[in-house]
């Protein structure tokens, strides 16, 4: 779902489940952004920013101790029980944030990767205003996001690839219409950019086909549009390709990686697909149990947290691999091809060792899948107790 910075966001739970700050936070999200919106040239002047924004000094995203933790009611299962908790109700406080500190630079592309429910999401709530903090503070291009700025909300784009808010029963066209007028792009802009966009993710002829006709990853295509009308100097993406087949995930990473070296924008990215963030980010934020647990490059990740390689193996015609799982971990056999595990400390003795014995036509060695490397890291982490407390409260 995008979520331009003046539309209609949907409660992720009750609103009764929030806070009261949390549920002005929602109904505020429904208020229209007022105000011309100038081409990025001629909006990202000194005036128009917070006094305290400094490009030349800051971070363009900052957080520090930012926690968000959630009241949720423990329902307890039969009839009797759920009479009770009309007037006997228990809760408990669920941390989905705790306590992150990170900065970003100016047209960083970052991977934010965890496990569900590790606070990916939420942390992308909270730096697009959608949602308060219980504690701590962030700063986006100088503002603080959930006082939900005019001038900020025209500045930054969120897409959630499990939902859609473009008009199901009309063509996509239309929903760029109503962006136009949100953001209140001129004319010859709006059409220069959607013109550039259509051409760059090839669908063009697409654009006037009601919404509900699209595949899954025409529909992906046509919310980035949407996303990036307005030109965003900040993009959100939460799982911009769950669902989509191979060749779509190619399209739009090979776009996302165009369009932000092209505009330097800068971009935080949460995904389950590895080869997103093999392909598009230099670096990499670990979040685990609502905690930054790594932060790095990936060439960081794959040194510290895999200790093996992988030795790919074509034996000479008439080789067997007796006697190969001696000299290390036999992962696959399927004449010629063998292929083995070994500590990154003895490949070459292994390869020398294999080299004396067996005639081999080609060897190749690797690093483990990067999915591997990452799994290893989030059940390595530091397991911390979601469930912070349960709390008795009469109604």
């Amino acid at each position: 779902m995008v979520i331009p910075s003046s539309t209609n966001v949907g409660n992720p739970s009750p609103v009764g489940d929030f806070p009261a700050r949390d549920q002005r936070a929602i109904s505020n999200c429904q208020s229209v952004a007022v105000g011309d919106l100038l081409p990025p040239t001629e909006r990202r002047t000194d005036q128009q920013r917070p006094a305290a924004y400094n490009p030349a000094s800051m971070a363009i995203i900052e957080i520090e101790n930012l926690t968000k933790t959630y009241r949720v009611y423990q329902k307890r299962e039969g009839l009797k029980a759920a009479i009770a908790g009309l007037f006997h109700r228990e809760h408990r406080e669920v941390y989905a944030v705790r306590g992150i500190n990170l900065q970003v630079e100016q047209g960083e592309f970052v991977a934010f990767l965890g496990p569900n429910g590790a606070g990916k999401t939420t942390t992308l709530k909270l730096l697009s205003g959608v949602i308060y903090p219980t504690s701590g503070s962030a700063r986006v291009m100088g503002f603080v996001p959930w006082e939900r700025d005019n001038e900020y909300r025209r500045r930054f784009a969120l897409v959630m690839g499990q939902k859609n808010q473009l008009w199901w029963d009309l063509p996509a066209q239309e929903s760029f219409r109503l962006h136009q007028q949100i953001y209140r792009i001129p004319p010859t802009e709006f059409t220069r950019r959607l013109d550039e966009l259509s051409d760059l993710l090839q669908v063009r002829p697409l654009l006037g086909r009601p919404v509900r006709e699209l595949s899954l990853g025409e529909r992906m295509k046509m919310e980035l549009i949407a996303a990036l009308l307005h030109s965003p100097e900040v993009l959100f993406l939460d799982e911009p390709t769950i669902g989509l087949d191979v060749v779509a995930q190619h399209n739009i990473q090979q776009f996302l990686k165009f369009y932000q070296q092209e505009r330097r924008i800068t971009i935080l990215l949460t995904s389950h697909y590895m080869k997103d963030v093999a392909a598009l980010c230099k670096r990499v934020v670990v979040i685990t149990d609502g905690r930054i647990h790594f932060d790095g490059s990936l060439d960081q990740i794959i040194d510290s947290f895999s200790g093996n390689r992988i030795v790919r193996l074509q034996l000479a015609e008439g080789q067997t691999a007796d006697g190969l799982s001696m000299l290390a971990e036999v992962e696959s056999v399927e004449l010629p091809r063998v292929t083995l595990r070994c500590a990154r400390s003895d490949v070459t003795r292994v390869l020398a060792r294999i080299l004396e014995r067996y005639q081999i036509v080609d060897i190749s060695i690797e690093d483990p899948p990067l999915e591997e490397i990452i799994a290893k890291l989030f059940q390595d982490a530091p397991a911390g107790r979601n469930d912070v407390a349960e709390v008795e409260v009469g109604r």
